[in-house]
């Protein structure tokens, strides 16, 4: 048996849904773009700065000789009701068990079971290497580029999760680069929330409502209208991609959502402390960008849902230590009731210390006021 079948019947045994293998070639067709990407400022805070390093995988491992592509399927059902009065909306991206422990344990027992028949050297990631996963996942034969820039494999459509391991592996293997089977279907274009699907393969991630409940960068009042009530990342160019119908469920029980259920408790997380967080959301993908950063997106929530009831829970956080969560606190109390609103955030200015705080509490009821009135 070559150790190519040997390892795809062994990825089989360890229910890894999909597995490709390329050369370690540079990724040069990728360069262009992404140095037009870095002049267009659309470099988010979580990728490596360096390009050659995005493209070249001997960069990272220089005895690189085949990377083992690995996906799996995050696609489950959910058909539980949660009883929250405020829920926050979870992608399914972060349902369950973190995707970085679960595709790193699949890979550390793949690389046991080659280790039995061959000594080899590796790294391997899941989505904190400096190369360009999708790229990879395409050049394998794991899937094709979606016009949203997402992967969509056959048998199990655009929710799957990559992880790569580059080795020092001599495997023949057949090149396999699948093009684009989108057609003239534009139906993910159409429905980006926010507008971040440019047109056909053209992404903007700064735009995009997955990078914006994760950043920590300041997010545009326009922005937030969109982001509606999601908490942690966002699945609406997916849900609507006709490649999704049909297809293989997830058989990955470590994806279910059995502690959220798909959503969050808004009020719960902006009284929950730290370590009850990390206690009760620590497994939990989302849990790594750390409390007040969903709590911020709870509060973009509320604004959201425009429900005057909402009032007096968000004037408590305009007493927050954080003063982020009070300038968002004041935005979301702003948009859901401008007349109230305005006079619980002017009573606030009067007695904010933070001269930021409060010069962008100013801002926020001049950009209400001058909202109302076109």
């Amino acid at each position: 048996m070559g150790l190519k079948r040997y390892i795809v019947d062994k990825s089989k045994e360890l229910n890894i849904d999909m597995i490709g293998f390329t050369d370690c070639e540079p990724l040069n067709n990728k360069k262009d773009y992404l140095i037009a990407r870095q002049k267009k400022n659309r470099q988010t805070e979580f990728e490596e700065r360096d390009i050659d390093k995005r493209i070249n995988p001997r960069l990272t491992f220089p005895q690189c000789k085949t990377i083992i592509v690995i996906g799996l399927s995050y696609n489950n059902r959910l058909n539980e009701r949660v009883d929250y009065k405020l829920k926050g909306l979870i992608s399914k991206s972060s349902w369950g068990i973190d995707y970085h422990i679960v595709l790193k344990s699949k890979m550390e027992d793949l690389i046991k079971e080659i280790r039995k028949i061959t000594n080899f050297t590796y790294k391997y990631f899941v989505d904190t290497g400096p190369l360009i996963d999708r790229e990879l996942a395409n050049k394998s034969g794991i899937g094709y580029y979606g016009k949203n820039c997402s992967i969509i494999n056959g048998e199990y459509g655009s929710f799957i999760f990559i992880g790569y391991i580059l080795t020092d592996l001599d495997i023949n293997f057949i090149p396999i680069s699948i093009d684009s089977q989108c057609g003239d279907c534009n139906i993910c274009i159409d429905h980006c929330p926010t507008g971040a699907l440019e047109g056909p393969f053209k992404f903007n991630p700064k735009k995009c409502i997955s990078y914006l409940t994760q950043t920590k960068e300041k997010i545009p009042y326009e922005l937030r209208d969109k982001m509606e009530i999601k908490i942690y990342g966002c699945d609406t160019c997916q849900l609507v991609c006709p490649k999704n119908k049909d297809v293989k469920k997830s058989n990955c029980k470590e994806f279910l959502p059995k502690v959220t259920k798909g959503y969050m408790d808004i009020e719960e997380l902006f009284f929950i402390s730290n370590r009850q967080f990390k206690e009760k959301y620590g497994e939990m993908a989302g849990s790594w960008r750390g409390k007040n950063i969903l709590k911020r997106n709870g509060i973009i929530a509320l604004g959201n849902m425009r429900d005057r009831v909402n009032i007096k829970l968000l004037e408590s956080l305009l007493n927050d230590p954080n003063p982020v969560i009070r300038e968002y606190a004041a935005w979301a109390i702003l948009k859901i009731d401008l007349e109230c609103g305005k006079e619980v955030v002017e009573e606030r200015i009067g007695i904010e210390r933070d001269e930021n705080v409060r010069s962008e509490m100013k801002n926020l009821i001049k950009y209400f006021i001058h909202k109302d009135y076109q």
